[in-house]
Protein backbone atom coordinates (compact mmCIF):
# COMPACT_ATOMS: atom_id res chain seq x y z
CA UNK A 1 0.00 0.00 0.00
CA UNK A 2 1.15 3.20 -0.83
CA UNK A 3 0.55 5.65 2.51
CA UNK A 4 1.50 9.68 2.70
CA UNK A 5 2.67 10.96 6.15
CA UNK A 6 1.59 14.59 6.55
CA UNK A 7 4.46 15.52 8.98
CA UNK A 8 7.69 15.00 9.62
CA UNK A 9 8.09 15.53 13.31
CA UNK A 10 8.55 12.83 16.00
CA UNK A 11 5.39 11.44 15.58
CA UNK A 12 5.28 11.83 11.76
CA UNK A 13 8.67 9.99 11.26
CA UNK A 14 8.03 7.31 13.74
CA UNK A 15 4.40 6.77 11.82
CA UNK A 16 6.55 6.54 8.61
CA UNK A 17 9.42 4.15 10.05
CA UNK A 18 6.71 1.55 11.79
CA UNK A 19 4.77 2.06 8.65
CA UNK A 20 7.94 1.26 6.14
CA UNK A 21 8.70 -2.03 8.42
CA UNK A 22 5.37 -3.48 7.18
CA UNK A 23 6.34 -3.06 3.80
CA UNK A 24 4.31 0.03 2.48
CA UNK A 25 5.42 2.94 0.61
CA UNK A 26 5.74 5.86 2.44
CA UNK A 27 6.06 9.27 1.32
CA UNK A 28 6.36 11.93 3.78
CA UNK A 29 5.69 16.31 3.34
CA UNK A 30 7.05 18.48 5.54
CA UNK A 31 7.54 22.34 5.10
CA UNK A 32 10.97 22.44 7.24
CA UNK A 33 14.15 21.73 5.37
CA UNK A 34 14.39 18.48 7.88
CA UNK A 35 13.01 16.51 10.45
CA UNK A 36 11.92 17.64 13.91
CA UNK A 37 12.70 21.38 13.28
CA UNK A 38 9.10 22.89 15.25
CA UNK A 39 7.67 21.07 18.08
CA UNK A 40 10.18 18.57 18.69
CA UNK A 41 12.96 20.42 18.27
CA UNK A 42 13.65 21.74 22.16
CA UNK A 43 11.31 19.88 24.22
CA UNK A 44 12.08 18.67 27.36
CA UNK A 45 13.81 15.82 26.96
CA UNK A 46 11.80 13.40 29.15
CA UNK A 47 10.20 10.49 27.99
CA UNK A 48 8.01 9.73 31.55
CA UNK A 49 5.02 7.76 30.76
CA UNK A 50 4.24 7.76 35.32
CA UNK A 51 3.87 11.49 34.78
CA UNK A 52 1.33 11.71 31.87
CA UNK A 53 -1.00 13.20 33.41
CA UNK A 54 -4.34 15.24 31.90
CA UNK A 55 -4.05 19.00 32.19
CA UNK A 56 -7.69 19.20 32.92
CA UNK A 57 -7.73 18.35 36.24
CA UNK A 58 -10.26 18.93 39.20
CA UNK A 59 -9.44 21.95 40.94
CA UNK A 60 -7.30 23.28 37.59
CA UNK A 61 -10.12 26.33 36.95
CA UNK A 62 -9.46 27.63 40.28
CA UNK A 63 -5.45 27.21 40.14
CA UNK A 64 -5.69 29.18 36.63
CA UNK A 65 -7.56 32.10 38.31
CA UNK A 66 -5.13 32.57 40.42
CA UNK A 67 -1.67 32.57 37.82
CA UNK A 68 -3.53 34.98 36.02
CA UNK A 69 -1.74 37.64 37.44
CA UNK A 70 1.37 35.89 38.10
CA UNK A 71 4.47 36.96 36.34
CA UNK A 72 6.32 33.45 36.58
CA UNK A 73 2.65 31.15 36.34
CA UNK A 74 3.29 28.03 35.38
CA UNK A 75 -0.26 28.24 32.85
CA UNK A 76 -0.97 31.42 31.33
CA UNK A 77 -3.91 32.32 29.32
CA UNK A 78 -4.14 35.27 26.70
CA UNK A 79 -8.13 36.08 25.39
CA UNK A 80 -8.71 36.76 22.10
CA UNK A 81 -11.38 36.81 19.74
CA UNK A 82 -10.66 33.41 18.67
CA UNK A 83 -14.18 30.61 18.10
CA UNK A 84 -11.48 27.42 18.24
CA UNK A 85 -9.75 28.75 21.07
CA UNK A 86 -13.13 29.41 23.15
CA UNK A 87 -14.94 26.16 22.15
CA UNK A 88 -11.09 24.17 22.89
CA UNK A 89 -11.10 26.00 26.46
CA UNK A 90 -15.07 24.88 27.34
CA UNK A 91 -13.98 21.58 26.26
CA UNK A 92 -11.28 21.01 28.59
CA UNK A 93 -13.24 22.10 31.40
CA UNK A 94 -15.36 19.38 30.74
CA UNK A 95 -13.19 17.51 31.51
CA UNK A 96 -11.71 18.41 35.14
CA UNK A 97 -14.35 16.06 36.52
CA UNK A 98 -13.27 13.67 39.13
CA UNK A 99 -14.37 10.34 36.68
CA UNK A 100 -13.22 12.54 33.25
CA UNK A 101 -9.64 12.83 34.61
CA UNK A 102 -9.01 9.41 36.11
CA UNK A 103 -10.47 7.84 32.76
CA UNK A 104 -8.04 10.15 30.98
CA UNK A 105 -5.03 9.79 32.92
CA UNK A 106 -5.42 5.81 33.10
CA UNK A 107 -5.74 6.18 28.86
CA UNK A 108 -2.56 8.01 28.95
CA UNK A 109 -0.93 5.81 31.34
CA UNK A 110 -1.73 3.14 29.29
CA UNK A 111 0.02 4.22 25.78
CA UNK A 112 2.73 5.89 27.18
CA UNK A 113 3.98 2.90 29.25
CA UNK A 114 3.53 0.86 25.92
CA UNK A 115 5.29 3.28 24.30
CA UNK A 116 8.16 2.97 26.21
CA UNK A 117 8.61 -0.38 26.01
CA UNK A 118 8.36 -0.12 21.65
CA UNK A 119 11.09 2.68 22.29
CA UNK A 120 13.34 -0.39 24.27
CA UNK A 121 12.40 -2.47 21.90
CA UNK A 122 13.41 -0.37 18.95
CA UNK A 123 16.66 0.76 20.32
CA UNK A 124 18.15 -2.90 21.13
CA UNK A 125 16.62 -3.47 17.67
CA UNK A 126 18.70 -0.60 15.65
CA UNK A 127 20.95 0.73 18.74
CA UNK A 128 19.79 4.37 17.84
CA UNK A 129 21.86 7.06 19.69
CA UNK A 130 20.25 10.17 20.75
CA UNK A 131 21.75 11.14 24.21
CA UNK A 132 19.93 9.10 25.88
CA UNK A 133 20.25 8.13 30.04
CA UNK A 134 17.77 5.71 31.66
CA UNK A 135 18.05 6.87 35.21
CA UNK A 136 14.59 7.82 36.13
CA UNK A 137 12.50 11.50 36.82
CA UNK A 138 12.72 12.81 40.16
CA UNK A 139 9.20 15.54 40.38
CA UNK A 140 10.83 17.72 43.24
CA UNK A 141 8.87 19.59 46.34
CA UNK A 142 10.03 22.74 47.82
CA UNK A 143 7.29 22.12 50.31
CA UNK A 144 5.58 19.31 52.22
CA UNK A 145 1.57 20.26 51.37
CA UNK A 146 2.57 19.56 47.87
CA UNK A 147 2.69 15.78 48.46
CA UNK A 148 -1.14 16.04 49.31
CA UNK A 149 -1.82 16.67 45.86
CA UNK A 150 0.06 13.47 43.98
CA UNK A 151 -1.53 11.34 46.57
CA UNK A 152 -3.87 9.99 44.10
CA UNK A 153 -1.79 9.96 41.19
CA UNK A 154 0.10 7.78 43.59
CA UNK A 155 -2.91 5.85 43.48
CA UNK A 156 -3.51 4.74 39.85
CA UNK A 157 0.64 4.11 39.55
CA UNK A 158 0.24 1.10 42.18
CA UNK A 159 -2.84 0.30 40.44
CA UNK A 160 -0.85 -0.40 37.31
CA UNK A 161 1.94 -1.46 38.87
CA UNK A 162 4.19 1.61 37.84
CA UNK A 163 7.19 1.69 40.35
CA UNK A 164 7.70 4.57 41.97
CA UNK A 165 9.78 5.91 45.15
CA UNK A 166 8.55 8.64 47.80
CA UNK A 167 11.97 10.22 48.53
CA UNK A 168 12.91 13.04 51.45
CA UNK A 169 15.25 15.35 51.11
CA UNK A 170 18.45 13.14 51.36
CA UNK A 171 16.83 10.81 49.10
CA UNK A 172 16.63 13.19 46.28
CA UNK A 173 20.30 14.26 47.08
CA UNK A 174 21.53 10.53 46.24
CA UNK A 175 20.16 10.49 43.01
CA UNK A 176 20.56 14.17 42.28
CA UNK A 177 23.66 15.09 44.03
CA UNK A 178 23.84 18.41 42.18
CA UNK A 179 20.84 19.45 44.36
CA UNK A 180 23.19 20.14 47.14
CA UNK A 181 23.94 23.51 45.69
CA UNK A 182 19.99 24.53 45.42
CA UNK A 183 19.18 27.94 46.76
CA UNK A 184 15.32 26.98 47.41
CA UNK A 185 13.91 24.51 49.93
CA UNK A 186 13.93 20.60 48.64
CA UNK A 187 11.10 18.84 51.34
CA UNK A 188 10.94 15.18 49.39
CA UNK A 189 9.81 14.37 45.98
CA UNK A 190 8.22 11.54 43.76
CA UNK A 191 10.82 9.75 41.68
CA UNK A 192 9.93 6.96 39.09
CA UNK A 193 13.10 5.19 38.61
CA UNK A 194 12.28 3.61 35.34
CA UNK A 195 11.43 6.93 33.31
CA UNK A 196 13.98 7.83 30.39
CA UNK A 197 15.56 11.04 29.21
CA UNK A 198 16.77 11.52 25.48
CA UNK A 199 17.10 14.61 22.53
CA UNK A 200 13.88 14.53 20.84
CA UNK A 201 15.49 16.27 17.76
CA UNK A 202 18.29 13.66 17.44
CA UNK A 203 16.09 10.50 17.55
CA UNK A 204 13.93 12.18 15.40
CA UNK A 205 17.00 12.85 12.49
CA UNK A 206 18.19 9.48 13.22
CA UNK A 207 14.85 7.76 12.72
CA UNK A 208 14.89 9.55 9.75
CA UNK A 209 18.05 8.05 8.35
CA UNK A 210 17.18 4.67 9.41
CA UNK A 211 13.70 5.29 7.45
CA UNK A 212 15.21 6.64 4.33
CA UNK A 213 17.02 3.76 4.34
CA UNK A 214 13.71 1.54 4.49
CA UNK A 215 12.87 3.32 1.57
CA UNK A 216 10.58 6.11 2.80
CA UNK A 217 10.64 9.17 0.96
CA UNK A 218 10.75 12.11 2.28
CA UNK A 219 10.10 15.57 0.77
CA UNK A 220 11.33 18.56 2.67
CA UNK A 221 10.68 22.27 1.67
CA UNK A 222 6.95 21.16 0.78
CA UNK A 223 4.66 23.43 2.03
CA UNK A 224 1.34 21.16 2.29
CA UNK A 225 -1.58 23.65 1.02
CA UNK A 226 -4.94 21.27 0.92
CA UNK A 227 -6.38 17.61 1.55
CA UNK A 228 -8.36 16.88 -1.66
CA UNK A 229 -11.66 14.86 -1.52
CA UNK A 230 -13.50 12.61 -3.21
CA UNK A 231 -16.57 11.94 -1.73
CA UNK A 232 -16.17 9.59 1.36
CA UNK A 233 -12.03 9.06 0.23
CA UNK A 234 -9.24 11.63 0.35
CA UNK A 235 -7.79 11.48 -3.76
CA UNK A 236 -4.95 13.59 -2.92
CA UNK A 237 -2.52 15.96 -1.21
CA UNK A 238 -1.66 19.09 -2.29
CA UNK A 239 2.09 20.83 -1.78
CA UNK A 240 4.02 22.90 -3.20
CA UNK A 241 2.20 22.93 -6.50
CA UNK A 242 2.37 19.28 -6.64
CA UNK A 243 -0.67 16.80 -6.05
CA UNK A 244 0.68 13.50 -4.23
CA UNK A 245 -1.92 10.67 -4.21
CA UNK A 246 -2.16 7.52 -2.28
CA UNK A 247 -3.88 4.93 -1.29
CA UNK A 248 -3.88 5.97 2.44
CA UNK A 249 -3.09 9.72 4.28
CA UNK A 250 -1.52 10.05 7.93
CA UNK A 251 -2.50 13.31 9.30
CA UNK A 252 0.78 13.63 11.80
CA UNK A 253 0.56 17.74 11.80
CA UNK A 254 0.73 18.27 15.40
CA UNK A 255 -1.24 21.67 16.05
CA UNK A 256 -1.54 22.68 12.32
CA UNK A 257 -3.79 19.28 11.87
CA UNK A 258 -7.07 20.51 12.50
CA UNK A 259 -6.39 23.45 10.06
CA UNK A 260 -5.94 21.69 7.24
CA UNK A 261 -8.60 18.59 7.88
CA UNK A 262 -11.14 21.55 8.78
CA UNK A 263 -11.47 22.11 4.55
CA UNK A 264 -12.30 18.91 3.90
CA UNK A 265 -15.08 18.26 6.95
CA UNK A 266 -12.66 16.61 9.76
CA UNK A 267 -13.13 18.79 12.91
CA UNK A 268 -9.80 17.93 15.14
CA UNK A 269 -10.64 19.57 18.97
CA UNK A 270 -6.74 19.95 18.39
CA UNK A 271 -5.37 24.02 20.01
CA UNK A 272 -1.94 25.12 20.09
CA UNK A 273 -0.49 25.45 23.96
CA UNK A 274 2.99 27.19 23.57
CA UNK A 275 5.78 25.91 25.51
CA UNK A 276 9.12 27.46 26.28
CA UNK A 277 12.62 26.17 26.93
CA UNK A 278 16.25 27.02 27.63
CA UNK A 279 19.45 24.70 26.23
CA UNK A 280 22.98 25.84 28.18
CA UNK A 281 26.17 24.00 27.96
CA UNK A 282 27.17 22.20 31.06
CA UNK A 283 30.32 24.00 32.82
CA UNK A 284 30.41 21.60 36.28
CA UNK A 285 29.50 17.65 35.90
CA UNK A 286 29.52 17.76 39.79
CA UNK A 287 26.92 20.16 39.78
CA UNK A 288 24.66 19.32 36.52
CA UNK A 289 21.46 17.27 36.76
CA UNK A 290 22.06 12.72 36.45
CA UNK A 291 18.41 13.11 34.29
CA UNK A 292 14.98 15.18 34.72
CA UNK A 293 13.83 17.21 37.83
CA UNK A 294 10.30 18.66 37.77
CA UNK A 295 10.05 21.65 40.23
CA UNK A 296 6.66 21.24 41.11
CA UNK A 297 6.26 24.54 42.47
CA UNK A 298 6.62 26.17 38.72
CA UNK A 299 6.05 23.26 36.63
CA UNK A 300 9.49 23.18 35.13
CA UNK A 301 11.22 20.28 33.94
CA UNK A 302 15.29 20.61 34.20
CA UNK A 303 16.90 17.41 31.64
CA UNK A 304 20.25 16.04 31.43
CA UNK A 305 20.86 15.75 27.61
CA UNK A 306 24.55 14.62 26.96
CA UNK A 307 26.68 17.84 27.45
CA UNK A 308 24.32 20.28 27.67
CA UNK A 309 21.03 20.99 29.99
CA UNK A 310 17.43 21.39 29.00
CA UNK A 311 15.01 23.76 30.72
CA UNK A 312 11.67 23.88 29.97
CA UNK A 313 8.17 25.01 31.04
CA UNK A 314 5.24 27.08 30.89
CA UNK A 315 1.91 26.75 29.25
CA UNK A 316 0.71 29.54 26.97
CA UNK A 317 -2.64 29.34 25.63
CA UNK A 318 -2.39 32.47 23.00
CA UNK A 319 -2.80 30.85 19.62
CA UNK A 320 -0.15 30.28 16.83
CA UNK A 321 2.32 33.23 18.07
CA UNK A 322 6.05 31.39 18.48
CA UNK A 323 7.43 34.83 19.68
CA UNK A 324 9.75 34.55 22.94
CA UNK A 325 9.03 37.12 25.43
CA UNK A 326 11.97 37.97 27.57
CA UNK A 327 9.41 37.29 31.07
CA UNK A 328 9.53 33.78 29.60
CA UNK A 329 13.07 33.72 29.56
CA UNK A 330 13.16 34.62 33.04
CA UNK A 331 10.84 32.18 34.64
CA UNK A 332 12.47 28.96 32.84
CA UNK A 333 15.96 30.39 33.97
CA UNK A 334 15.25 30.67 37.75
CA UNK A 335 14.25 27.64 38.04
CA UNK A 336 18.11 26.44 36.39
CA UNK A 337 19.37 28.73 38.96
CA UNK A 338 17.27 28.02 41.81
CA UNK A 339 18.40 24.06 41.83
CA UNK A 340 21.45 24.34 39.67
CA UNK A 341 23.11 27.33 39.99
CA UNK A 342 26.52 26.16 38.80
CA UNK A 343 26.21 23.88 36.45
CA UNK A 344 25.37 25.85 33.20
CA UNK A 345 26.39 28.57 31.36
CA UNK A 346 23.40 30.82 30.72
CA UNK A 347 25.08 33.51 28.61
CA UNK A 348 25.32 30.58 26.04
CA UNK A 349 21.49 29.90 26.28
CA UNK A 350 19.35 28.65 23.47
CA UNK A 351 15.96 30.06 23.50
CA UNK A 352 12.83 28.46 21.83
CA UNK A 353 9.14 28.48 21.76
CA UNK A 354 7.25 25.64 20.73
CA UNK A 355 3.71 24.61 20.24
CA UNK A 356 2.40 21.84 21.85
CA UNK A 357 -0.92 20.24 19.94
CA UNK A 358 -3.49 20.11 23.10
CA UNK A 359 -6.66 17.67 22.81
CA UNK A 360 -9.13 18.72 25.58
CA UNK A 361 -8.61 15.55 27.10
CA UNK A 362 -5.12 15.49 26.69
CA UNK A 363 -4.93 12.16 24.92
CA UNK A 364 -3.73 12.32 21.55
CA UNK A 365 -6.26 11.02 18.28
CA UNK A 366 -5.01 7.90 17.01
CA UNK A 367 -6.62 5.65 14.15
CA UNK A 368 -9.33 5.76 11.79
CA UNK A 369 -11.37 8.70 10.83
CA UNK A 370 -15.11 8.98 8.84
CA UNK A 371 -13.05 9.43 5.67
CA UNK A 372 -12.67 5.63 4.52
CA UNK A 373 -8.63 6.30 3.48
CA UNK A 374 -7.53 9.36 5.70
CA UNK A 375 -5.72 8.20 9.33
CA UNK A 376 -4.48 10.58 12.24
CA UNK A 377 -2.00 10.41 14.49
CA UNK A 378 -1.81 13.74 15.98
CA UNK A 379 -2.62 16.16 19.27
CA UNK A 380 -0.26 14.60 21.99
CA UNK A 381 0.26 17.99 23.45
CA UNK A 382 3.63 17.57 25.60
CA UNK A 383 3.64 13.73 25.22
CA UNK A 384 4.51 13.44 21.74
CA UNK A 385 8.53 12.33 22.96
CA UNK A 386 6.85 10.13 25.84
CA UNK A 387 4.48 8.14 22.83
CA UNK A 388 5.99 8.58 19.78
CA UNK A 389 6.78 4.91 18.60
CA UNK A 390 3.32 3.27 20.86
CA UNK A 391 1.40 5.98 19.09
CA UNK A 392 3.20 4.93 15.79
CA UNK A 393 2.91 1.11 16.13
CA UNK A 394 -0.56 1.36 17.33
CA UNK A 395 -1.70 3.29 14.31
CA UNK A 396 0.63 0.57 12.01
CA UNK A 397 -1.60 -1.92 13.66
CA UNK A 398 -4.70 0.01 12.70
CA UNK A 399 -3.72 -0.01 9.18
CA UNK A 400 -2.79 -3.76 8.77
CA UNK A 401 -6.44 -4.51 10.32
CA UNK A 402 -4.55 -6.17 13.01
CA UNK A 403 -5.67 -5.76 16.77
CA UNK A 404 -3.86 -3.41 18.60
CA UNK A 405 -1.18 -4.93 21.69
CA UNK A 406 -2.90 -1.96 23.88
CA UNK A 407 -6.66 -0.99 23.40
CA UNK A 408 -7.36 1.70 20.99
CA UNK A 409 -10.76 2.01 20.17
CA UNK A 410 -11.01 4.76 22.42
CA UNK A 411 -8.03 6.86 21.04
CA UNK A 412 -9.85 7.53 17.56
CA UNK A 413 -11.78 10.54 16.67
CA UNK A 414 -14.52 8.61 17.45
CA UNK A 415 -14.79 9.53 21.22
CA UNK A 416 -15.75 12.92 20.18
CA UNK A 417 -18.80 11.83 18.34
Amino acid sequence: MKIVVLGAGVIGVSTAYYLAAEGHEVVVLDRQPGPALETSYANAGEISPGYAAPWAAPGIPGKVLGWLFKRHAPLVWRPKADLQMMRWLVAMLGNCAEARYLENKSRLLRLAEYSRSELQALRNRTEIQYDQRTQGTLQLFRETRQFDAVAKDIRLLEADGIPYEVLDKAGCLAVEPGLAQATVPIAGGLRLPNDETGDCFKFTNALADLATKADVTFHYNTPITSIERDGGRVSGVRANGQLFTADAYVIALASYSPILSRAIGLKLPIYPVKGYSITVPVVNETFAPQSTVIDDSHKVAVTRLGDRIRVAGTAEISGYSTSLPVHRRETIEMTLKALYPNAGDLRQAEFWSGLRPMTPDTTPIIGRTPIANLFTNTGHGTYGWTMACGSARVLADIIAGRETVVRSDDLSIGRYG
